[in-house]
């Protein structure tokens, strides 16, 4: 089944691909925005302007025909001869003189005329203008005060009349919106070629990372001789550059480690191979001392046992070391035969006097038959209870069980094997399957090899399955073994690791 991968959300090309976004949508927000206001500011005042200067020139060239003081009748006459000037867009105009006042509409209330605006006109002989908005309209208010051109040298003189303009800017509105709408246009190609510089540039810059990736776990892997390519002098080429200075030292280091270990290893095949041979005569020289040891003084009978003691120790810890050789050269083979797992436990136990100290629980003859080595069962067997034997308390439990079958399941087999001591300690449990550990580091002689438990545990991976040791609930160690109950090849297994 493969691994579930969660949404690459925080992964870098999103990441690149949502700054790019938000890059192009602010630079083309800004750009858009300025572009927009001084494009609309440009329209609105070229159109000002344009009135303005209308405005002026009109009410400049009928100023004269205007009589002072004057009547109601003259401003409107003079509010229709300026608002008649322009046919293109209607413009409404009104002409104040004091209390008079005047439209080009009759009836126009003018209310788009501010008391600001007339206030400025009235206080000044400027031209004034606002723009005002009425919902969706908007119109530009222009208001000047009429001057008359005397023949003197003392300038223009105030009339005393007040001219104000109102001109509609649908025209300029138009403009307007249709700039907003192609700002608007201009911004989804912008942010779309964004998005596209984005997924370049993230292309670029994971293809490395992609590499380093694949590099990286090809090294865990263990094929050490991998190498990245180095294009350029950036950032990404110096790290690629490093991962291969770093490769070439581990390979070197893991070079000289399995060198070192080969060499351990063959020291101490060769050790025990050649420790054999004088053992063998020492252990035929004890057993000879043990038979008389009953006819020599006390302490000379004591002295005998003691030889023929350790020598025995000695003769049981380079057959471990054999074993253990064996197990690192990957020569350690599996001989494969169908049996009766349980006849095989009895036949461990007894073979070791050991069926009247250990309480076992065992199915019926027959009843769980499978594929294993006998010999190297009968390793497994034999160490877990002689260990249960020498460092826990008595009783000892055997049990005996399968499970899986007819599931549909892989057929395996669990052998527990539990006694009754304190248990072990909680920091030594990860350690127990390794080679020479003791829990109690002030034991410095032990009956056993510091062997055992790791010869067992390399038995048990051979065969394809488990071992574990735990603390049990109702007190003392109990160790583990699942074995699969199918196997049909008989190969060389195991090997340096």
């Amino acid at each position: 089944m493969g691994r579930f991968k969660a949404p690459q959300l925080r992964g870098l090309r999103t990441r690149l691909v949502i700054a790019f976004g938000l890059v192009a949508v602010l630079t083309a927000t800004v750009t858009g925005s300025l572009t927009f206001r001084e494009a609309r500011n440009g329209i609105l005042q070229q159109s000002q302007d344009t009135v303005i200067k209308q405005l002026r020139g009109r009410v400049d060239g009928i100023a004269a025909s205007l009589t002072l003081p004057p009547t109601e009748s003259d401003l409107r006459r003079f509010a229709t001869d300026i608002a008649a000037h322009e046919q293109s867009r209607p413009r409404r105009v009104l002409v104040v003189y004091r209390d008079l006042s005047a439209t080009s509409v009759p009836g126009d209330s003018f209310e788009e005329l501010t008391p600001a605006l007339r206030e400025a006109v009235r206080s000044e002989p400027v031209t004034v203008f606002q723009r005002v908005r009425d919902g969706d309209r908007t119109s530009l208010v222009v208001g000047m005060a009429v001057a008359f051109e005397p023949s003197t040298e003392r300038g223009p003189l105030a009339s005393g009349v007040q001219v104000f303009l109102t001109v509609p800017q649908a025209d300029e509105q138009v403009y307007v919106d249709a700039l907003v709408t192609a700002v608007e246009r201009a911004t989804v190609p912008a942010l779309g070629l964004a998005v596209l510089f984005a997924l370049l540039a993230a292309r670029g810059v994971l293809r490395p990372v992609r590499a380093l990736r694949h590099a990286t776990r090809s090294i865990a892997e263990g094929r050490l001789d991998t190498r990245l390519a180095v294009n350029g002098s950036d950032e990404l080429a110096d790290l690629s550059r490093t991962f291969n200075e770093t490769a070439v030292a581990l390979e070197t280091s893991v070079a000289e480690l399995r060198e070192m270990e080969a060499r351990a290893r063959r020291f101490a095949a060769d050790v025990s191979h050649e420790l054999r041979t004088p053992l063998a005569a020492m252990s035929v020289v004890t057993d000879v001392l043990d038979e008389d040891a009953t006819r020599l003084d006390p302490d000379t009978a004591t002295v005998v046992r003691l030889i023929s003691e350790e020598t025995v120790k000695l003769a049981r810890l380079v057959d471990d070391l054999m074993e253990i050789s064996r197990f690192d050269a990957g020569a350690a083979v599996l001989h494969l035969d169908e049996i009766d797992l349980a006849e095989s436990v009895r036949r461990t136990l007894a073979s070791r006097a050991w069926s009247e100290q250990v309480e076992s629980l065992l199915p019926e003859p027959d009843a769980l038959r499978g594929q294993v080595d006998p010999r190297r069962l009968d390793v497994i067997v034999a160490n877990l209870v002689g260990n249960a034997l020498r460092h826990g308390a008595r009783p000892v439990e055997v049990r005996l069980y399968g499970h899986g079958e007819g599931t549909g399941q892989e057929a395996r087999a669990v052998i527990e094997v539990r006694d009754s001591g304190p248990g072990i300690p909680d920091g030594a449990l990860p350690h127990v399957f390794e080679r020479f550990y003791k829990s109690d580091t002030a034991r410095t002689r032990t009956e056993g090899s510091g062997l055992g438990l790791a010869i067992t545990a390399e038995n048990v991976r051979v065969h394809g399955g488990t071992v574990r040791a735990a603390n049990h609930a109702g007190g003392g160690a109990v160790f583990t073994v699942d074995l699969p109950l199918r196997r049909q090849d008989d190969r060389p297994v195991g090997g340096p690791r």
